[in-house]
């Protein structure tokens, strides 16, 4: 199955990275929904342990697909001002191992944020069967693997919100599918994605 890409590098040098990767997964996410597209996927050529990296790579079968999402105004724009530099849509070579970049929706209970908010929807649940409500008061932290977030803005209630993104490597391709984000999960979907890193620039 022949796969196509196009990066997008985030050129200023102090770049909010998660910002930017957001928005551009955003662009992304309004183009699949609004043309019924499925199969698009996302990949980050310059992650690392540390960072998601400064840039970004869509993924899909259809090349005029690709030409249309990187003629959106976003892109298109941002590159007119040089804080962008996007690539022209090239094949993905035989010779890249495939990745799974996966939104883990677990790694935002850990934090207490979310747990507040997870126990105050727990206690109105039991509060309305008319049960008590004990939550456990100590529970043991867990380990993470390693994952970067995204700053996410929702276009219909204007809530911020994070997406927290972990990389896993795979043995072999597996079919595209992925969310309305372009991301694999740790159930549903199951898609993985070429591991761009040895093809971007060193700058």
């Amino acid at each position: 199955m022949q796969r196509y890409y196009f990066t997008v590098h985030f050129l200023p040098k102090q770049a909010n990275l998660a910002l930017l990767t957001g928005r551009c997964i955003s662009i992304m996410h309004g183009f699949i929904l609004k043309h019924y597209i499925e199969g698009m996927g996302v990949t980050f050529p310059a992650w690392s342990d540390s960072s998601i990296g400064n840039e970004i790579a869509f993924v899909h079968t259809d090349k005029e697909i690709l030409n249309t999402l990187k003629d959106q105004a976003y892109f298109v724009d941002m590159q007119d001002c040089g804080f962008f530099k996007v690539s022209q849509v090239l094949v993905v070579p035989d010779s890249c191992e495939e990745v799974r970049f996966i939104r883990n929706q677990a790694v935002a209970k850990i934090f207490t944020g979310e747990s507040r908010r997870r126990l105050k929807r727990l206690q109105k649940r039991a509060l309305a069967r008319g049960e008590d409500f004990n939550p456990k008061k100590l529970i043991a932290p867990r380990e993470v693997d390693i994952y970067h977030r995204v700053a996410m803005t929702s276009k219909s209630s204007q809530e911020d919100y994070i997406l927290h993104i972990q990389k896993q490597n795979t043995d072999c391709q597996a079919e595209p599918n992925f969310s309305n984000y372009g991301l694999a999960s740790n159930e549903k979907f199951k898609g993985t994605v070429p591991d761009l890193s040895p093809l971007i620039d060193s700058n």
